[in-house]
């Protein structure tokens, strides 16, 4: 059944996710930072989307509204701002968030939108950019199960599957956790690659033995082939957005006294490869600012020993 759609935040991961939505019969309301990005996907998208110039605006035509914006204090100032979606909100009106946030500033969003008789999920997604266009998104879920239950049907015309972890910002939380054990694996990853190279290792065959072993993962599928050996560095997730994940979940950590002594870690390894990249820079670069530490490029190939 056709639903009112508003869609805030039409980046890499908003534009492909809003357009799948309104090819599945969805009417959307667009907004973006950039007024001409949300105009542009709505004559894209021809009559069945219409962009407006506030939050407010998007809340007062629209039964759900989608969030997918950087971080926790910007949904917030979007959602309970002086022009933001809580002064517009229809009646049991739903926020879906699927930004990466803070959970505790989620929990504080929900409860100001449940004072005005809406409600919110929060849904941040795992998947990057390939996911969003191909409707492979994987979303994690926090919220009732009321409120789980409507809105899941947009999810699926979005994505290929779905957990709900339990009440309002355990998305979040989950999210959080899963980037931190990803940037961990990262880093870990890169570090034994370099040592295979400086060995004598050929580091793609390197990444092919990982695939068929137990120190295989997500990132040597789908990082070292595809955007380091090639020398592109291209991943569109922001290093400095791992980052902010990766600072979200070791507060996570500290508010419920869990020891996390490789996250810490990690965390000074970001920080430091963040600093060196430079704003924008994208995720692979921390394996380049490992590459730059120990002075061994992973090209594939094997070399000399030591060198």
């Amino acid at each position: 059944m056709a639903m009112n759609i508003g869609f805030i935040g039409l980046g890499v991961m908003g534009t492909p996710m809003a357009t799948h939505l309104a090819r599945a019969g969805h009417r959307l309301t667009l907004l973006d930072a950039k007024a001409s990005v949300g105009q542009e996907l709505a004559r894209k998208l021809g009559g069945s989307a219409v962009a407006v110039a506030t939050p407010r605006e998007v809340a007062q035509r629209s039964d759900v509204i989608i969030t997918m914006l950087p971080n926790g204090h910007v949904v917030q100032h979007v959602v309970l701002g002086d022009d933001g979606v809580i002064h517009g909100l229809r009646q049991g009106a739903l926020v879906l968030d699927t930004s990466s946030c803070e959970p505790w500033l989620t929990e504080e969003t929900a409860k100001a939108l449940a004072s005005r008789g809406g409600g919110m999920v929060d849904a941040p997604v795992s998947g990057a950019q390939w996911g969003a266009e191909e409707a492979k998104l994987v979303f994690i879920m926090g919220g009732s199960a009321e409120h789980v239950a409507r809105i899941r049907p947009l999810l699926e015309v979005m994505g290929r599957a779905v957990f709900h972890l339990g009440d309002v910002g355990s998305g979040h939380a989950m999210k959080c956790i899963n980037n931190c054990i990803t940037a961990v694996t990262l880093a870990n990853t890169a570090e034994g690659l370099v040592a295979g190279k400086r060995y004598g290792l050929d580091p793609k065959v390197m990444v092919d033995v990982l695939n068929e072993s137990t120190g295989g993962s997500w990132i040597t599928q789908t990082h070292f082939n595809q955007r380091v050996f090639n020398r592109a560095f291209d991943d569109p997730f922001k290093l400095e957005l791992m980052l902010k994940d990766m600072g979200i979940a070791v507060e996570l950590a500290r508010e419920t006294a869990t020891p996390v002594p490789l996250w810490g870690l990690g965390q000074q390894l970001w920080r430091m490869a963040n600093h060196a990249a430079g704003p924008g820079a994208s995720v692979s670069e921390l394996v380049r600012w490992v590459e730059k530490q120990t002075g061994t490029e992973l090209t594939p190939g094997a070399q000399p020993r030591g060198g």
